[in-house]
């Protein structure tokens, strides 16, 4: 398991775990945490389509922000 991305969350492929293949458990963790969020949306952007990218992106920071402390609550 590596500490940036917890290692694989679901291993796939040649079932050589020295080198899986799939999503990695931080993914996984973003994952779970966007789908969250996007059911609670906070719906205070802007309509423009700038306003909008920029907060897509920041839903994405805070998805793998998220993520990154549920790796690090693990160790």
């Amino acid at each position: 398991m590596t500490k940036q991305t917890g290692g694989p969350a679901f291993p796939v492929g040649s079932g050589d775990m020295r080198d899986p293949t799939g999503m990695t458990l931080r993914d996984h963790f973003a994952a779970k945490a966007l789908q969250g969020m996007c059911a609670n949306p906070n719906n205070d952007h802007e309509p423009d389509h700038e306003s909008y990218e920029r907060y897509v992106k920041e839903v994405a920071r805070c998805a793998y922000a998220l993520a990154d402390a549920m790796l690090k609550e693990r160790e």
